[in-house]
């Protein structure tokens, strides 16, 4: 029935209300209330316990609270008043007390027969109201509230074992933190809620179409996401083993955008940061290391087309004397260029060109007057090097000056060079010589260069993006296991997948006018979140890392990324990226200042609830905000060996006492060898 009688609800009846405030209400417990089973309503039930539920008589129904605390006050009994008998001696009795936020309104849902849970209440109980404990009922239709319940976590130990169910839209469309000490389940946490998703799809008879992309410190989720997993993901690693399906990491260097070029090599930002970037403009924009002759010229032709159309916009060598501020000197160098790339190519698309600016040179050099070019002069070299252009495939798009940040493939050592002789061009080669000592290192660096660095075959970005994201329909778990890159170029390999993923989902939506769902799992966030001092002048790489993250944290949302936050530090993650979080998933936090900044996340009187923390077993958790109607505690799923990740803790005694069966035996020959590359 979805209403209770009023004799039910007196069988109900534990209690009133004795206080009442926005926050918080306090409850009289009755004199002959029972101490743990209750059997009021006529079947055993738990009688009210830390963050379990009650409810309170309301006008439209029952307001919901969740226990706060309980309390015995001592006071005289009976409490007599007037005259008393002094003859009798009033024996101190305890009464019982109780403590409840409000949480939510329960009704009565006549059409299914049932109750149905809002959150907030629009009508605050009155001193003396009746205090219930819940039916069954009435428990599941609070716990298991809200619309779109697709993916069971678990279930509720203090709600008769109901079910706790999401939904993954509201799950990582607004991120989620996952905070916790370590061997509190935090990690199979994490890995469930992808797998828990994943199994839901598949029980629908669908393939899954869903983006996982894991940034892995510890190398833990290989097991549980690796090729030989149920899930069958792509593992990218330093040293990959490719008779197990693993993929090499590579991050190549012409990924980088300025901030983290800057930041990696720490150039100063009044002359190096500037001619850095200069650097880099000119190899997005040159491509100086293509192979093919064909679109070497394609580029230099459009150099050329760019280069005099500014000078013509600018009008000056129509209207100066001498040799035009160079013009004539400029044309030499052109016309034995093309000439060079003329001879290489089968079609030789530059006769017209060359031969114009022939015509032109021979006229005027070596004379002062008249140098100035006529206006039809060079309309009819722009002419014809836009037919060139277009003839080897170029476009009016490519003409465009391409930015320092546009992901353009490049090689290092023509990088190296170019900026070595824009050094001298400045005069500044004293201030460069580190700077360029510095990259030259980063490049020989066979540890840094194992991830930096192309492999035989270039990478271009979409190969790379396929690798990261996936293609077609088929989505892509993506574990990237970070353990063995060096620690010099952890946050900056981070960075730069993180950047490249959101600004590559930011373009999908662009052109396809809806987001790609897609879900990036931050494991040990401290280490790549780590918050920052905002006066800093330079900026560290770590820095740059974090503030990729704290975009996301702002943006994501809009272009369909989604981050799990997971860590055991929440006191060192950045506010930014943890106020942006909508739904925690909260286990064992023991450190004072850890629990501290958990409550700043969370409202006033959600506070109580948190006492708890400190004392969570393994596999509880505490789930409130965005993805849950109202904060709940959670018994996690129980997730098999292999679909764990490998977190457990060592088990020190059983090889001690050498009780396992298989003695770890130790021969570090192949272990050497395999660490110092030898055959």
């Amino acid at each position: 029935m979805s209403y209770l009688p009023i004799e039910r609800l007196e069988q109900l009846r534990i209690g009133t209300v004795g206080f009442v405030s926005p926050s918080e209400i306090r409850v009289s417990l009755e004199i002959d209330s029972p101490d743990s089973v209750s059997l009021q309503g006529g079947s055993p039930r738990n009688f009210p316990r830390i963050n379990s539920y009650v409810l309170i008589n309301s006008d439209d129904g029952f307001l919901v609270g969740q226990v706060e605390w309980i309390a015995v006050e001592h006071s005289p009994y009976p409490k007599r008043r007037g005259l008393q008998d002094f003859g009798l001696i009033d024996l101190p009795f305890p009464l019982k007390k109780l403590s409840i936020n409000p949480v939510g309104t329960l009704r009565s849902d006549r059409k299914n027969d049932g109750f149905k849970f809002t959150r907030g209440t629009d009508a605050f109980p009155s001193v003396g109201d009746s205090v219930l404990l819940p039916t069954d009922q009435q428990l599941n239709s609070i716990i298991e509230s809200g619309e779109n319940r697709r993916v069971k976590i678990g279930d509720s130990p203090l709600a008769n074992n109901a079910e706790i169910k999401i939904d993954p839209d509201k799950l990582f469309g607004r991120h989620i933190a996952v905070l916790g000490n370590t061997g509190s389940g935090k990690s199979c946490s994490v890995a469930g809620l992808i797998q828990w998703s994943l199994d839901a799809v598949l029980q629908q008879g669908q393939t899954p179409n869903a983006r996982f992309i894991i940034l892995d410190p510890n190398g833990e989720y290989s097991r549980a996401f690796g090729p030989k997993s149920k899930y069958k993901g792509n593992l990218l690693r330093v040293e990959a083993n490719s008779d197990y399906g693993e993929l090499e990491l590579k991050v190549p260097s012409w990924l980088w955008n300025s901030s983290e070029w800057g930041a990696f090599t720490q150039a100063s930002s009044k002359v190096q940061l500037p001619l850095l970037r200069r650097a880099l403009r000119a190899m997005r924009n040159d491509v100086l290391s293509e192979d093919d002759v064909t679109i070497q010229a394609k580029h230099f032709c459009g150099i050329l087309l760019v280069s005099i159309r500014q000078l013509a916009s600018q009008g000056q060598i129509y209207v100066n004397g001498g040799h035009a501020k160079g013009l004539v000197e400029s044309l030499t160098s052109w016309e034995t260029s093309l000439i060079t790339l003329n001879e290489k190519i089968h079609n030789q698309p530059f006769n017209s060109v060359i031969s114009t600016i022939n015509t032109y040179l021979s006229s005027r050099r070596g004379a002062q007057w008249p140098a100035k070019p006529e206006v039809s002069d060079t309309d009819k070299l722009i002419s014809e090097l836009k037919e060139a252009h277009v003839a080897l495939g170029g476009d009016e798009q490519e003409l465009l000056p391409k930015s320092e940040d546009t992901p353009i493939r490049f090689e290092g050592d023509d990088f190296v060079a170019y900026l070595e002789a824009l050094a001298q061009e400045t005069g500044t080669e004293q201030f460069m010589e580190f700077l360029l000592t510095r990259i030259r290192t980063m490049l020989g660096d066979t540890r840094i260069s194992a991830v930096t660095k192309d492999s035989e075959e270039p990478i271009s970005l979409t190969d790379w993006l396929d690798t990261f994201l996936g293609k077609d329909t088929h989505g892509a778990i993506t574990v990237i296991d970070l353990s063995l890159v060096p620690n010099e170029i952890i946050h900056l390999v981070t960075a730069v997948i993180s950047r490249v993923t959101f600004e590559a989902l930011q373009r999908y939506r662009k052109m396809n006018g809806k987001p790609l769902p897609t879900v990036m799992v931050a494991e040990e966030a401290h280490t790549f979140i780590k918050r920052y001092k905002e006066e800093s002048e330079s900026q560290s790489v770590s820095d740059v890392c974090c503030k990729v993250f704290e975009k996301i944290a702002r943006e994501g949302r809009k272009f369909g990324l989604g981050l799990v936050v997971s860590s055991q530090r929440p006191s060192e993650l950045s506010p930014t990226v943890l106020s942006q979080c909508n739904t925690f998933l909260l286990h064992r936090i023991s450190n004072d200042i850890d629990q501290e900044q958990v409550h700043r996340l969370v409202p006033d009187n959600m506070r109580g609830l948190l006492r708890e923390l400190p004392s969570l077993p393994s596999r509880h958790a505490i789930l409130l905000g965005w993805a849950s109607e109202l904060p709940v505690l959670v018994r996690m799923k129980e997730l098999s060996e292999e679909q764990r990740p490998q977190s457990d803790d060592p088990d020190f005694w059983d090889v001690w006492s050498n009780s396992t069966g298989e003695p770890r035996e130790v021969n570090w020959q192949p272990i050497v060898e395999e660490w110092q590359n030898r055959d």
